[in-house]
Formats: structure tokens, sequence, C-alpha cells
């Protein structure tokens, strides 16, 4: 089975905020979607915190040359 990406997980999420939101669902289904999105959730963080970790920022040293630093969240 393959890795699901960031999209589809949120994809996947919104659809199920829908049927929770729609009230249509018996408590039983409610409760496995709320399980399932947990789920999702996590693996969303997950993913975003890896991406951000990867995010580099440019900035300029005192020389006028470049250096690379961490992206630091919340700059």
């Amino acid at each position: 089975m393959a890795v699901k990406t960031f999209e589809d997980n949120m994809k996947e999420l919104e659809a199920i905020a829908a049927r929770l939101e729609s009230g249509e669902v018996t408590l039983d289904e409610s409760l496995k979607l709320f399980e399932t999105g947990i789920k999702l959730s996590k693996a969303c963080k997950k993913k975003l915190d890896e991406a951000e970790k990867k995010v580099k920022i440019l900035v300029a040293d005192d020389n006028g040359g470049m250096s690379e630093e961490n992206f630091e969240a919340g700059e």
C-alpha cells in the first residue's frame, strides 16, 4: 500500500469532518470516524514537522554574503 500524501490525508480529514457535522451517522460510526481522524491528524502533523526541519532561510551576513539558517516557526 502506498504512503498517503499530506494532501490525501487532509482531503480525508475534511470528508470525515463533513460526515460528523452532518449528524447523519450513528454513535458507533462517529467514534470510528473520530479515531480515524485522530490518526490522520497525527500523520499530517508528522509530515509538517518533517517539512519544517527541511526548510532553510537565507540570511545576509555582515560581509554581504548569504548564509543558510534553519527556519524557526514564528519568524
